[in-house]
């Protein structure tokens, strides 16, 4: 298998997390890949039409993407899980896996809109508003956070939380989820958390 891969993706950080946690190191080829929103990448393409990263292609040369789809594709034959089966677990991953991907949604947009040479005003409030909104919420979930077995959900948020250190270190996130915080940095002591950090280059 071979992933198009970058060290500053927070969707490619989910991947990388779940290969750790999994125990799929070294079963997997990383491909530098750049995708740039507004420069489609003709390699990326031939396996993935969107031009988007992650993207797993297959040995038999298929491909899956995004990175939900990568992450449950590699739950099949790793060693563990992190998608809890049923119950209220569950939902509860799938539904924090939701939220963390939302927020990185929101980021990736609020980034793209804050480099234009006039971002508009309107989405800046906006994104603003629900990336606040969401570390509210979650500042309140902590305890769930904390007694829940680490899944897809953790990885999600640890990720979202991290592409917030990286791209937005003046929001300033940690004194506004306090609670928040001292959750995330319990997940750094995860080698697969530290591990996978986002970085230039």
């Amino acid at each position: 298998m071979k992933l198009h891969w970058s060290p500053k993706s927070p969707y490619v950080r989910k991947v990388m997390v779940c290969v750790n946690e999994l125990q799929l190191d070294g079963q997997i080829e990383l491909v530098r890949s750049v995708a740039a929103m507004l420069k489609p990448n003709p390699e990326i393409m031939k396996d993935n039409p969107l031009s988007k990263i992650p993207t797993l292609v297959l040995d038999d040369g298929s491909a899956l993407f995004d990175s939900s789809v990568i992450c449950q594709y590699l739950n099949e034959f790793g060693r563990g899980s992190l998608f809890p089966s049923d119950g209220d677990n569950k939902w509860q991953a799938l539904r924090w896996q939701a939220l963390g991907d939302g927020m990185t949604d929101a980021l990736i947009l609020w980034r793209n809109e804050r480099e234009r040479e006039s971002p508009n005003p309107v989405l800046m409030d906006a994104f603003d508003l629900k990336v606040r909104t969401a570390l509210a919420r979650l500042d309140t979930e902590v305890t769930a956070l904390t007694r829940s077995p680490f899944a897809i959900g953790h990885v999600s948020l640890c990720c979202a939380l991290g592409y917030l250190d990286y791209r937005f270190d003046a929001f300033g996130w940690r004194t506004q989820a306090p609670a928040l915080s001292d959750w995330y940095a319990s997940m750094w002591q995860r080698p697969s958390i530290r591990s996978t950090a986002p970085v230039d280059g």
